[in-house]
């Protein structure tokens, strides 16, 4: 008699799971060729299902080739060629099964904010305001843009924060980084090369690729994107992180900044840049640097940025600033489509904004981040680690590097050594390179701060401690 628990079913059917149930045991070689089956009402009763149910579940088979029928005598499995198993594959019982996430004691590779230091109190304030105001417009559609009401916010905070005069009508709003790339390589044509910082930020150049734009990896020199590889490069758009490049740590000189904005002022045919502002908002000493954008005057400069630093990388929202002719071009090409963004969120963190609330929420992150910071690398001075490390930072965003100075130490093993025995995640600056890895840069650990606890510094550190003394 078949056997087939419906526990696990979930959603689907009765009928669809006895199928799939039947179908695996006639794979795997638990029900025969020619191996006669229950009727329909034996196995109706002995499953507790409706003869229906099996009727429909053996009629779906047959169409499958699984099945046969001969009238009068029942149900027979057919004779299937085995299924060959790949080398190395496990047998899975689920059809789709979900990839289990490791949890470290402490993860240095993720960008993830601090969730207790999220103002939900204050959020769930604002967002019943919203919803109470009956404010029609929140279940109207919206443009392509985004509600006036967030990019006139976004508008204002650039300039009170980033020195940037932005008229509304330039800001773009879409979910996350994903969309707004997608919509960047569809703008720009994906024809274009663009040119990216190598070490970089891959993800970006995933986006891109994956979006049909050819992608150039263009090598740092001490102050930025190399000019010489650039213009060699035949590349005619140019990522860069100026204000904090991300895994470096550099901040691009104003000399640098010059040479770029020439380079894509000339040529025949438009050249532009891409300015991610990562992380900006984080810079612990000084005034934060001015955007490229804002010493932009030949509409050369796109500027990206989004909340998921600010807020949390949940938080699916993040914002474009197009020169005014391509603001226009989009409006115009684009003018079929919806923002992406819910409207009630967007309304949301426009009032969420505009109340002073996300900037005060700011000052208090870079506070809690500084300290943070400087508890964790206060930690390391005063531990082994750096007998054989040394640590370099820019006093800027929510990462610095630590390098390894003695050269009998392999970091690779390192990194494999806490990750496997001590349940500390730590990436190695080798890992963003695209290509060859010059030999200065391959002992340097990238340690990710944001989204590490206070509380587990101490013990971090002293796991870090034990490996390092060990090898």
């Amino acid at each position: 008699m078949i056997t087939v628990s419906f526990e696990s079913r979930g959603s689907a059917t009765l009928c669809d799971y006895l199928c799939d149930s039947i179908k695996r045991q006639i794979e795997r070689g638990e029900l025969k060729a020619d191996e006669r089956l229950p009727s329909k009402r034996a196995l109706s009763e002995n499953l507790g299902v409706s003869v229906i149910t099996v009727q429909n579940a053996y009629s779906r088979l047959i169409d499958l080739g699984y099945l046969y029928s001969v009238e009068k005598k029942g149900f027979f499995v057919s004779d299937l060629l085995p299924v060959k198993s790949v080398p190395g594959a496990e047998v899975k019982e689920r059809l789709m099964e979900r990839e289990r996430k490791v949890e470290y004691f402490a993860d240095f590779t993720s960008g993830a904010s601090n969730f207790e230091r999220f103002p939900f109190s204050v959020w769930a304030h604002t967002l019943r305001r919203v919803l109470n105001s009956g404010d029609e417009r929140l279940l109207e559609r919206n443009g392509p843009c985004g509600v006036e009401p967030l990019c006139d916010s976004i508008a204002r905070y650039l300039k009170e924060f980033r020195g940037m005069s932005v008229r509304p009508e330039q800001v773009v709003v879409g979910a996350g980084t994903e969309n707004l790339y997608s919509m960047l390589a569809a703008l720009l044509g994906r024809q274009r090369r663009i040119a990216v910082e190598n070490p970089g930020y891959k993800k970006i150049y995933s986006l891109l690729t994956m979006n049909g734009v050819k992608c150039v990896p263009i090598k740092l020199d001490g102050h930025g994107m190399d000019m010489g590889a650039l213009e060699a490069s035949g590349a005619d758009v140019a990522h860069v992180s100026p204000s904090h490049h991300f895994p470096t740590g550099m901040v691009m000189p104003v000399r640098r900044r010059q040479e770029l904005l020439r380079w894509a002022g000339r040529g025949g045919r438009k050249r532009f840049i891409i300015e991610d502002d990562f992380d900006s908002e984080f810079r612990f000493n000084g005034k934060p640097l001015p955007t490229l954008q804002s010493e932009d005057s030949g509409g050369n400069v796109i500027y990206v940025n989004t909340f998921s630093k600010t807020l949390s990388p949940s938080f699916r929202i993040g914002y474009m600033v197009l020169p005014v002719r391509m603001a226009e071009t989009f409006r115009k090409r684009f003018s079929f489509c919806s923002c992406p963004v819910s409207s009630f969120e967007q309304y949301t963190l426009a009032q969420f904004m505009g109340s002073g609330d996300y900037g005060a929420h700011i000052r208090r992150m870079k506070n809690y981040y500084r300290s943070l910071r400087n508890e964790l690398i206060r930690a390391l001075e005063e531990s082994a680690v750096t007998d054989f490390c040394g640590i370099h930072e820019e006093d800027a965003g929510l990462h610095f590097l630590l390098t390894v100075e003695n050269a009998s130490v392999d970091a690779v093993r390192i990194a494999s050594e806490l990750r496997e025995k001590k349940s500390v995640r730590l990436p190695l600056l080798s890992d963003y390179f695209y290509g060859a890895v010059p030999a200065s840069w391959r002992n340097t650990f990238v340690v990710n701060y944001g989204g590490i606890k206070k509380e587990r510094i101490a013990e971090t550190v002293a796991r870090m401690e034990d490996v390092f003394r060990g090898l």
